[in-house]
């Protein structure tokens, strides 16, 4: 790293500090439409105390538990497009729909601010051509374009640009459609070089 860049002190940074969750989760509840109050927080806060449109004061609790070590790290896309949903101004709320036993994970309610109610069913569907592109062919396009820089005595800069050339190419599947073209792109330029 340099001087201009120095490394995270993750003792102190704020993004990786579980003091400032509180602080966080406050900010949230300012963003809501719903939420008229929050009051003021601090790092190493425990409660947030806020009020609804209504009037209504709540205090939430921070209550710390064990993190799993192994827990999956993902926003998981029916918990995401319920927040994305709930959170825009159009809407009163949207929540996934709660049958008898358990949560149905493919059916959100969503109430609109005019009183309009829809269920919405989430299909997965990949995306157009997804799997019958020549992954193969771009991919190993890629990966030959950043050995040719590795093996020319390239600079920092031709360096990086090769290691993410190889790192698309390695994850050509997972890369969305956009990057992809991108990544072409950058190699058809280096490769006329």
């Amino acid at each position: 790293m340099t001087t201009e860049f120095p490394p995270i002190d993750r003792d102190k940074s704020p993004l990786l500090d579980a003091d400032h969750d509180a602080v966080r989760i406050a900010d949230a509840l300012r963003a809501s439409p719903h939420i008229t109050f929050v009051a003021p927080v601090g790092p190493g806060d425990e409660t947030v105390w806020f009020r609804d449109a209504d009037g209504t004061g709540f205090e939430l609790s921070l209550t710390t538990v064990e993190p799993v070590p192994d827990a999956e790290r993902v926003a998981y896309a029916w918990d995401a497009v319920a927040a994305a949903i709930g959170n825009h101004p159009h809407f009163v709320r949207a929540v996934l729909e709660q049958p008898s036993l358990g949560l149905n994970l493919n059916a959100i309610t969503a109430l609109t601010r005019t009183g309009n109610e829809y269920t919405l069913t989430l299909t997965g569907d990949p995306r157009p051509g997804h799997g019958n592109e020549p992954a193969s062919e771009a991919a190993a396009s890629l990966a030959a374009v950043a050995n040719q820089i590795i093996t020319s005595d390239p600079s920092d800069s031709e360096r990086a640009t090769a290691e993410l050339l190889n790192y698309v190419a390695a994850t050509w599947d997972k890369q969305d459609l956009t990057l992809r073209k991108h990544a072409q792109a950058v190699a058809r330029t280096l490769r006329t070089q």
